[in-house]
């Protein structure tokens, strides 16, 4: 059967992955009220880390699902390809979470399922999701030491006709 690709409207910059390979040297801390700081007491060997872009991405017709693995219409800009609607660090245990993914279907006729969580996977995981009124934009700040938030295998990253 041939796969289905939808075109992210609103572009690269608002669809994104990451999975942030800054690691504090204290990871019981969280400084800078958890902002992200280039110059922070930190090592950049996180060996998962990277930062995936997407074009297009790959739509189950039958189930309205997102295959968040399909890369084929992506552009990891360093590091490791990261999955759509992941995003992870390793950088501290104290609730400070630094990987940020974000999906923006805005002018795709579709938006997120309400009933689309994202779980936590790793040790010590925060998991901060943000979701627009009208379910086409969402934010999402993931890190623990080390983890990351995907979405959850049950219903996966399912969509609904906006």
């Amino acid at each position: 059967s041939p796969k289905e690709y939808v075109t992210l409207r609103s572009g690269q910059t608002d669809n994104y992955s990451e999975v942030y390979g800054h690691r504090l040297l204290n990871p019981f801390q969280c400084p800078y009220n958890g902002s992200r700081r280039q110059d922070c007491d930190c090592r950049n060997d996180y060996p998962a880390a990277g930062y995936t872009l997407f074009h297009k991405v790959r739509l189950d017709l039958n189930s309205l699902r997102i295959m968040i693995t399909d890369l084929h219409f992506s552009q990891t800009l360093h590091g490791r390809p990261v999955p759509f609607a992941t995003a992870g660090d390793c950088y501290s245990a104290a609730k400070c979470p630094q990987g940020q993914f974000s999906i923006n279907l805005i002018g795709t006729g579709l938006k997120v399922a309400q009933v689309t969580k994202w779980t936590s996977q790793g040790n010590y995981v925060s998991v901060k999701v943000h979701r627009s009124e009208d379910g086409t934009r969402i934010y999402g700040r993931c890190g623990g030491f080390c983890g990351k938030c995907i979405p959850q295998a049950h219903n996966g990253l399912l969509l609904t006709v906006h």
